[in-house]
């Protein structure tokens, strides 16, 4: 079995057709799996959903995705508690998106598992407890025997961090598969990762693809979107604020 992962599109379109057309390259999949994040940030969120549902993608919920729902619903109620910023661009998101892409949204799963028991492979958004705490490629002990109790696979796939590693750790294999749109470990590559079943375990392969930034800053200047300056110098800036000394 071969499974494709990708994960943090963040409305992209650029960098989504840019790690498919590689993945095309690369033999394909048997399955191709988007492990969250597919909207909030960026500029044509509805094309990346419609890209994924052509490609005969399987979806499963990220914090942002989540994020936008519950927005939505608050709106209705008049509950909503974001700053003047947030709530900017999480209403731009539910205009574009319309009720059908929200309702999709809101059914997306927690989680999808290939394979049995140990030997199987387990894709999540973050981590397998919830969708917004990042798993550092230093996490400690506490913290990954907190998220992993009771996880029956040992292999684990996640996103969330945009920034792709594998990581050993007792008898887990823990990766990273990163962005495929918004990469933040100083490379500017979009990434994604394969997987492919083995007797006793799971190969992966990170993929690193180059696409046309210019062309998503022009994306960004002609969606109207809120902040638009900011995401543009996120984009660019393409790493974390507080990795600025490990990262060129």
């Amino acid at each position: 079995m071969r499974i494709a992962v990708l994960s943090d599109v963040h409305g992209n379109i650029r960098g989504l057709e840019a790690c498919l057309a590689d993945l095309d390259e690369q033999g394909g999949a048997d399955t191709l799996v988007a492990a969250g994040d597919f909207c909030l940030d960026g500029p044509r969120p509805v094309d990346v959903l419609e890209c994924l549902r052509e490609r005969g993608a399987r979806c499963l919920r990220g914090n942002t995705d989540r994020e936008i729902v519950e927005f939505a619903d608050a709106a209705g109620n008049g509950q909503n508690s974001e700053t003047a910023e947030e709530a900017a661009g999480l209403n731009w998101q539910c205009r574009r998106l319309g009720s059908s892409w929200l309702r999709w949204l809101r059914d997306l799963p927690f989680a999808l598992r290939f394979g049995d028991g140990a030997d199987g492979l387990l894709i999540v958004h973050a981590n397998p407890k919830n969708d917004d705490e990042h798993l550092w490629p230093d996490a400690d002990d506490a913290l990954l025997e907190r998220v992993t109790d009771g996880v029956a696979e040992r292999t684990i796939a996640f996103g969330h961090l945009h920034l792709p590693y594998v990581r050993a750790w007792r008898d887990r294999l823990l990766v990273d598969v990163a962005s495929a749109g918004l990469p933040k470990d100083g490379d500017p590559r979009a990434g994604y990762a394969i997987f492919t079943q083995r007797s006793g375990g799971w190969q992966v392969k990170h993929r690193r693809v180059v696409f046309d930034v210019d062309k998503v800053v022009h994306d960004i200047k002609q969606s109207g979107m809120p902040n638009a300056v900011k995401r543009i110098k996120v984009l660019r800036r393409h790493r974390y604020k507080q990795l600025a000394e490990r990262i060129p």
